[in-house]
């Protein structure tokens, strides 16, 4: 353990020499991924401080107790070392997984889709359940949440909704959501009080810089129409709703939340740039997947990945067999532990891919 940490030692003052070089800090994306870089490793490095202090800790009592002319240092040496060798385990543990190679878009930004599927009206309002689900957990995290496209569905909820999160390591968190959400509850509209199963789909984009993706003007579409829905006169008269075309893919993207035509055309190309640099991430994660056959994250995003259940008050995460009998908590925001089991499985998996065993 102290020969890795040596090795990350080496690097962090390799970073904090590069952080203060003119030619990185001019260079913008360099200067980005430096910087990030140098507060992971400042995390690894405060833990490893207190780590090479409990083994001090631990050498010193050790020699208290091997001279044994004083009594009572010895009986206090015996506590210093009992207590050092219990924290030793945890701390190596905590060690480990920050060791695990991070990926570099967990630190993105990320725009959200989300689209009613099976189940007609009552889909739609479980995606607007789900939209409501992850703005109130985005709240708990400081996160900002904002709007990007919209489709309201006939008897409430959406048909779709895009929006974007902006934060500290948004998609770290948030990646775990893309996939199948299903839902077993009886409608508003059930007379007979059946039980049905309803389904969202939920996609999770980390938002391209610009510096991601090369987009040329010359190989995208642009067309303005009038935007529908909500919104008064004005929405339905004026040319502001745009919709972008990526001829080279296919890609679309549109955006009609906005009055201005300028405002919608710069969301748009938002989510354009963000799908085009999710659908080279999704051909790594697939090769990925194939790999290590991993259950967490993996290039499928067609999978059925978690249900709520309203009769039993049940939440299922499909992935690593996880249940909760904490339904309305966790369609009010409170996905925390959902996503620290998955976070703790992938890095579990991680882990031994390196070839350590926890």
């Amino acid at each position: 353990m102290l020969d890795k940490l040596q090795i990350v030692k080496q690097r962090f003052d390799e970073v904090s020499d590069l952080i203060i070089q003119p030619d990185i800090i001019s260079d913008q994306k360099r200067y980005i991924q430096i910087n990030k870089e140098y507060k992971d490793l400042s995390a690894v490095m405060k833990i490893a401080e207190e780590y090479k202090g409990l083994l001090n800790n631990i050498e010193e009592a050790k020699e208290i107790i091997a001279d044994g002319s004083d009594a009572e240092m010895t009986e206090m040496a015996k506590m210093e070392l009992e207590e050092a060798s219990a924290q030793l385990p945890k701390l190596e543990e905590d060690i480990k997984f920050m060791l695990i190679p991070k990926d570099p878009d967990d630190a993105k930004n990320v725009i959200v889709e989300i689209r009613a599927g099976t189940g007609g009206d009552e889909a739609s309002i479980f995606a607007g359940d789900l939209y409501r689900m992850y703005t109130k957990y985005c709240s708990d995290k400081g996160w900002k949440t904002e709007v990007e496209d919209i489709s309201e569905g006939t008897s409430g909820g959406f048909k779709e909704i895009i929006f974007s999160v902006s934060g500290e390591d948004v998609y770290g968190d948030m990646k775990f959501e893309s996939g199948v959400h299903r839902v077993q509850r009886v409608p508003q509209t059930e007379t007979q009080g059946r039980v049905h199963t309803s389904a969202a789909t939920v996609m999770v984009l980390p938002e391209a810089e610009e510096f991601d993706v090369e987009l040329k003007t010359s190989d995208i579409r642009v067309d303005y129409f009038c935007s529908s829905g909500p919104g008064g006169q004005s929405v339905n008269t004026t040319y502001s709703a745009v919709r972008l075309t990526h001829v080279p893919t296919g890609l679309v993207a549109q955006c009609q939340d906005q009055k201005s035509q300028h405002k919608n055309k710069e969301k748009a190309m938002k989510v354009l740039r963000s799908r085009l640099y999710e659908q080279e991430l999704e051909k790594k994660l697939a090769e990925d997947s194939a790999k290590r056959n991993s259950l967490v994250a993996s290039g499928d995003r067609s999978a059925k990945i978690r249900t709520y259940n309203y009769p039993q008050g049940r939440v299922t995460e499909h992935r690593i067999g996880l249940t909760l009998y904490d339904l309305s908590n966790v369609i009010n925001g409170d996905i925390h532990k959902i996503v620290e089991e998955l976070k703790l499985a992938e890095n579990t998996e991680k882990l031994k891919e390196l070839g350590e065993v926890l």
